[in-house]
């Protein structure tokens, strides 16, 4: 299977717009938050003009408030505020190649400042958190070099000893997430939550990969060309492939590979739950009124 020719994978102009920034006298910008604000924002759908994505208010809200804190991790050495300052900085090289008059990126700069701020809150919201992000700050915690993937595995097997409520102790001891409750706060229903929302967020990026394929090769068909073999026929290939590109892309904005082993090896680590153990939650606590299936509905925390 040949994944350049379905054009899954977003190629950033971020040295481009990283060297315009530099030539323009801007402050430094982290090109990890530039990178991934890019892609972000094509993956979002927004308009492309000559490699750039094209901003507007509810792109702003949508990357800022609703996206980013399902995937990005900050760095210990990088500021969260660096996701914002990104924003302001394609803000101005829009404006700079005349596709902005001066009230909108005005307007858009305020925007992205108070979305950005808005965001470093958001990450440190333990309810808010993603699996990856979670063994992310835990993996950093420990001083574990993240470009090692036999330490993270050692990290994680250590971790998987532990009996739940020592790794729930563990969780409330990050300083990355901000914890008013202590262990109290780690109900079962959050942790329910953060499955659900990491499974959501994966699937949401897998759409928006599936999509971006489409669009970009759309052309092809238009020339009369055929399509690569995995839209042509072999569709699971390409959903394996969209799926590969997803937690690729999960693992640079957290740590590499670490997505990957969260979803398959170390499933125990990181559950995602599906309707079933999602209706036995709502049932076992008188939160719908139907009969509980059978099983074992006992959840982290009840025992």
């Amino acid at each position: 299977m040949n994944v350049e020719d379905l054009q899954l994978t977003p190629r950033p102009h971020s040295a481009e717009l990283l060297s315009w920034a530099a030539d323009a006298g801007r402050e430094p910008v982290s090109e990890r938050a530039v990178g991934t604000v890019l892609t972000l924002l094509e993956l979002a759908g927004a308009r492309m003009h000559d490699g750039f994505p094209e901003l507007s208010s509810g792109l702003v809200q949508e990357l800022l408030y609703e996206r980013i804190h399902l995937y990005v991790q900050p760095a210990d050495d990088e500021s969260p505020l660096a996701y914002g300052a990104a924003v302001r900085l394609l803000v101005d090289h829009q404006r700079a190649a005349r596709r902005l008059n001066a009230k909108r990126q005005q307007r858009l700069h305020e925007e992205a400042e108070w979305q950005g701020e808005l965001l470093a809150g958001l990450l440190r919201r333990p309810h808010l958190v993603t699996w990856p992000r979670l063994y992310a700050l835990l993996l950093r915690a420990d001083g574990v070099d993240s470009t090692d993937l036999a330490a993270v595995r050692g990290r994680l097997d250590a971790f998987r000893e532990l009996p739940e409520e020592q790794r729930i102790e563990v969780f409330t001891a990050l300083d990355g997430l901000d914890q008013p409750e202590g262990v109290e706060g780690w109900e079962p229903g959050v942790l329910l939550g953060i499955g659900m929302a990491t499974d959501g967020a994966r699937l949401l990026l897998e759409r928006q990969l599936m999509e971006r394929s489409y669009r970009n090769l759309a052309g092809l068909t238009a020339l009369g060309h055929p399509m690569p073999e995995e839209l042509a026929g072999d569709y699971p290939a390409f959903e394996a492939a969209v799926q590969a590109e997803a937690l690729r892309l999960c693992g640079e904005w957290t740590v590499p590979g670490l997505p990957e082993l969260l979803l398959t090896d170390y499933q125990d680590l990181a559950p995602e739950p599906g309707a079933a153990e999602v209706d036995g939650y709502l049932l076992q606590r008188g939160l719908v009124d139907l009969p509980l299936p059978e099983g074992d509905w006992t959840f982290p925390g009840d025992e």
